[in-house]
């Protein structure tokens, strides 16, 4: 996987570090812009977490976990229309959208895995659908081998977890010091250049789409959240878990995704069994967010 435009981070910051400063948003005011209800920010045991719980309280449960930068709302159009027939949670991950950094500032793996624990715990869930994109990914396919018995069936969209330039396993990558400026200068058009190699064309990341990433990346704490996440992901060789899976699985790739290649979806279709794959044709990494409407049919009908 590319991880998110690192060099391109280095030349612009460098160039920008003096005199373009960009300051943490108070959460008063995010709140004000992007928080549903009050009660979507919940204690979750030691954490603090924006979770939205929607849908009719006995169907099917299907549990939405962004990737990596992202927040709650990239799930938007998936989540209005399986709503209607699902229970559908989605929650920003610690130091992610509206959620706080984590307490301990552990952003390992091993502590996601325990925060989806308690979350489902919490809201009363035993068993469900579990779908996560990228980093999301790699949190919901390690869950589901971890923890069959608490996932119905497994959703993954263009998934991390097998490594790639700058990523070794069994150790934490060497992150540029030069990437710790942007939690003081973040420009918004540097960041859309960042987010332009996700989509598969320009045109799909319109203002209000940028104008709300960069708002979530300034809430307090998130930058530096971002950053410590990075630092503390150690790859391990994904394929002997993999092979644990049980659950049914579907995996969604765009079919131009240029930051974790479709063909990297031949490694999981071999390594779960009876997985399959729907490729979207000339869409890139975010298929739920570009073409929303066609990789939302394939999940619905692999959840019927």
């Amino acid at each position: 996987m590319k991880r998110p435009g690192v060099m391109l981070w280095m030349l612009l910051l460098a160039l920008l570090s003096f005199g373009v400063w960009t300051p943490d948003l108070s959460r008063a005011e995010l709140e004000s812009r992007y928080l549903d209800s009050p009660a979507d920010l919940r204690p979750v045991g030691p954490w603090r977490l924006h979770v939205r719980d929607r849908g009719p309280r006995q169907a099917p449960v299907v549990v939405l976990l962004h990737g990596f930068g992202a927040s709650l709302q990239t799930w938007d159009p998936w989540a209005l229309a399986l709503s209607k027939t699902h229970r559908v949670i989605r929650l920003d991950l610690p130091g992610s959208g509206l959620s706080p950094p984590d307490p301990a500032n552990d952003y390992t793996d091993a502590r996601s895995l325990q925060l989806l624990l308690h979350v489902l715990d919490d809201l009363g869930v035993s068993r469900a659908t579990i779908v996560g994109h990228s980093l999301g990914g790699r949190i919901a396919w390690t869950f589901a081998a971890q923890h069959p018995e608490r996932t119905e069936r497994l959703v993954l969209i263009a998934p991390d977890g097998f490594a790639s330039e700058g990523f070794d396993y069994g150790k934490p990558p060497q992150v540029p010091a030069i990437l710790g400026w942007m939690r003081y200068v973040l420009p918004q058009f540097v960041l859309r250049m960042n987010l332009q190699g996700a989509y598969a064309h320009a045109d799909h990341l319109s203002d209000a789409l940028t104008a709300r990433y960069h708002d979530l990346l300034r809430a307090p704490g998130a930058r530096q959240a971002m950053l410590e996440r990075l630092k503390q992901t150690v790859l391990q060789e994904p394929q002997p878990m993999l092979r644990q899976i049980k659950a049914p699985t579907l995996l969604v790739w765009g079919q131009a995704d240029a930051m974790i290649p479709a063909s990297n979806a031949q490694d999981y279709l071999q390594a779960i069994a009876g997985s399959r794959l729907f490729l979207c044709p000339g869409v890139g990494h975010l298929p739920h967010e570009e073409a929303a409407e066609v990789s939302l049919k394939a999940v619905l009908d692999f959840l019927r």
